[in-house]
């Protein structure tokens, strides 16, 4: 499975796409704003776009950018220069997201990415970072005081990825998700690598935790229930991955899940059997459990949702 629609609304607010002739709105704040070339305008496309953005005079109004295809984005590094270059003139920002592409435009393993630590240093204020495609991608230690949302999208993440964000200082982190993908595309993270994730002890206000995608969901499941951060959070997210009973039933008996708000497990190879005990012992006690999109529990050939 890829990526096949562009989203429609980025922290909370609905997406609008950016173009030259963009009349200047009253209230930008109250969209968040698509900058994306196509193949015919290349990168030199991306760049008029984007120094026209900051030109506008309600540059400093903006809250949320989405950056879309910067211009042949499977051999060209994101403009993570560009964007941190723009902290004077975007003072408002709250939310970026850097490579919001379909496969049809690049699929996600392609998608070239960099050092994404400047965009943290650039923007103080930032409150949502959201990144696609883990080619390249790098985070060194930093601390920021205002990350409330850190979303790392890929079809395979790179244990020293996972390495970088743990060593970060996220005081008021109330959101990590990260798509671990499978090892043919660069997933080499194992159970162990996420062992100072799901500690839990650098994130004090953590509530939801997304371990998505993952060719090793049932190890992950399995390290999650006797996980320290798990009392404390109201949201947990397992899906798009190869969850089977053997992990669901680890889930199951380790600490008790009863206190959460959500247990996300969608596109799952869970038996029937399975998926009824899930319900039995969590839905009575108000848990939100999702096991949509389920997959041929007997096929030996099992693909995670987003992987190429």
């Amino acid at each position: 499975m890829s990526v096949w629609e562009h989203i429609s609304m980025f922290a909370g607010l609905p997406v609008r796409e950016f173009t030259i002739d963009t009349d200047d709105p009253a209230q930008p704040e109250t969209v968040a704003w698509r900058v994306a070339t196509d193949y015919d305008a290349g990168t030199a496309g991306f760049h008029r776009l984007w120094e026209n953005l900051l030109s506008r005079p309600w540059a400093s109004r903006v809250r949320a950018v989405v950056i879309g295809d910067w211009g042949e984005s499977y051999e060209r590094n994101a403009p993570i220069a560009e964007l941190a270059a723009a902290a004077d003139r975007l003072t408002g920002l709250r939310a970026l997201f850097v490579g919001e592409m379909t496969s049809e435009e690049s699929e996600i393993s392609w998608i070239r990415q960099s050092d994404v630590t400047p965009l943290l240093r650039a923007y103080p204020g930032l409150e949502v970072l959201r990144v696609r495609g883990s080619a390249g991608l790098s985070l060194s230690p930093v601390r920021h005081d205002n990350l409330r949302e850190l979303a790392l999208e890929s079809g395979g993440l790179p244990a020293h990825v996972i390495a970088g964000v743990v060593a970060c200082e996220l005081p008021e982190l109330r959101h990590l998700e990260l798509w671990l993908g499978t090892e043919e595309y660069g997933g080499d993270a194992t159970a162990d690598d996420l062992t100072p994730v799901l500690t839990g002890s650098g994130w004090p206000k953590l509530e939801y935790l997304g371990l998505r995608d993952a060719e090793i969901a049932d190890e992950v499941a399995e390290e999650l229930a006797a996980a320290p951060v798990v009392a404390r959070l109201s949201t947990v997210d397992l899906s798009l991955g190869l969850l089977s009973d053997v992990g669901a039933a680890g889930l199951l008996t380790g600490q008790p899940l009863i206190h959460l708000r959500r247990l996300d497990l969608h596109h799952h190879f869970l038996s029937d059997a399975m998926q009824a005990r899930l319900r039995a012992e969590l839905e009575p006690f108000g848990v939100e459990l999702d096991l949509s999109e389920a997959q041929d529990a007997d096929d030996e050939e099992r693909f995670i949702a987003v992987s190429e």
